[in-house]
């Protein structure tokens, strides 16, 4: 049911989706083999970048793209190259000689935290947060108003941790930016679309080539010859500490390549089949509803949403949560919201047999009274957003 990794790890059972602390994805034989057949050759880095170029190009509509080492990365050297341009004595001189134009408009309710602060990438370059509007509402006026003379660029987005009504849609958010001569940059790490970003105004798209297209650990930049060029220069500076393996740039062509190629509609029907067997095992069980509900950002995914009723259950979903990660092969389901009363199990990441043994685990534990009764209450932790593990990492005896 699960095959053990490599170097005595522990084993796992993913429903939780596309996470960075998880490995985010599985990568295809295909995608395996390319980047380890790249380990043993020696290569000019520009001369592959060219080539994932090309094929970047091809796949998303840009003019040109390059590959970074995260998506996290990508929107540092996105902001930074809209700083620079194509001054290499500027791109040095960054974080700490920004220049005029050092600032970066983002809607507030944008300002979200991805396992990191978003700020936070956005200040490595040297460049300062804007903030148009409040979190739950951002006019056109207050967006206008944050496209100052020394910005340089505006970020927008795309991810369920953001704010998910009151913000400027991405098309309406590129025509003021026009307005204001500013390219926009979007983030959209964990998105299928590969084309519909550049279609509605933006600039610059980043993408994780690691998450649902299941390539290496990398990051790809893609968009206007210019820009893609500016950040890409940012490799003599800033980017040298984000630089990305010829192994990991190898396997994520493959990966891209794959994606024209997927049987994407046969991945949702054995998706579907995998929500309506956890259905049906927690079906009956009092203070316990499950309902499919829709990726927020529009991804063709759909994900079990579990609400506990914790009067009735006599457990929270935090602590049904705890438990299941707790198992002798943990389960680890998609706990962002349990201080909401409820958990979600996605289907994306499952291996065969594995949809079998979480329905059974649930409903094994959800009708263990006894068991419920003693389970803690985990809240801190999943707001705390996965900070203890860093916390505890290390300590004597681990």
């Amino acid at each position: 049911m699960t095959d053990a990794p490599p170097l005595g790890l522990t084993p796992l059972i993913n429903v939780s989706g596309t996470m960075t602390g998880l490995g985010a994805s599985i990568s295809s034989r295909a995608v395996r083999e390319a980047t380890a057949a790249m380990m043993g050759h020696f290569v000019n880095m520009h001369e592959l970048q060219s080539h994932a170029s090309q094929v970047i190009g091809r796949l998303t509509g840009a003019e040109a793209g390059f590959m970074t080492a995260s998506a996290s990365a990508g929107i540092s050297l996105a902001v930074a190259g809209c700083m620079t341009g194509m001054d290499p004595g500027r791109a040095e001189g960054l974080p700490c000689n920004p220049g005029p134009r050092s600032k970066v408009a983002v809607q507030l309710g944008h300002l979200c935290h991805y396992g990191a602060p978003l700020s936070q990438s956005v200040e490595l370059a040297g460049a300062e947060i804007v903030p148009a509007g409040q979190s739950t509402l951002c006019t056109d006026h207050s967006l206008r108003r944050a496209m100052g003379p020394e910005v340089s660029s505006a970020l927008y987005v795309v991810s369920h941790h953001v704010v998910h009504y009151g913000q400027v849609p991405l098309n309406r958010f590129a025509e003021i930016a026009r307005e204001a001569d500013v390219p926009v940059i979007v983030d959209a790490a964990s998105e299928y679309d590969l084309r519909g970003f550049l279609a509605d105004g933006a600039d610059l798209v980043i993408y994780s080539g690691h998450k649902f297209l299941g390539g290496p650990t990398s990051g790809i930049v893609a968009g206007r010859r210019d820009l893609v060029r500016a950040a890409y220069l940012q490799n003599i500076g800033i980017g040298r500490g984000m630089k990305i393996g010829k192994e990991s740039i190898a396997g994520a062509i493959v990966a891209l390549e794959a994606w024209e190629t997927r049987d994407h509609a046969g991945i949702r029907e054995r998706e579907r089949a995998a929500l309506d067997l956890w259905s049906a095992a927690l079906e009956g069980i009092d203070g316990v509803t499950a309902r499919p509900v829709a990726d927020p950002t529009g991804n063709p995914l759909d994900r079990l949403e579990v609400t506990i009723d914790a009067r009735v259950l006599g457990a929270d979903a935090s602590g049904i949560a705890c438990a299941l990660a707790c198992r002798e092969t943990p389960i680890i389901v998609r706990n962002h919201e349990v201080e909401l009363g409820c958990f979600q199990l996605d289907p994306c990441n499952l291996k065969p047999g594995q949809a079998e043994v979480v329905a059974s685990a649930l409903r094994e534990l959800l009708t263990n009274h006894e068991a419920l009764g003693q389970l803690p209450k985990d809240l801190a932790s999943a707001r705390n957003g996965g900070t203890d593990g860093y916390l505890s990492w290390g300590d004597a005896g681990e």
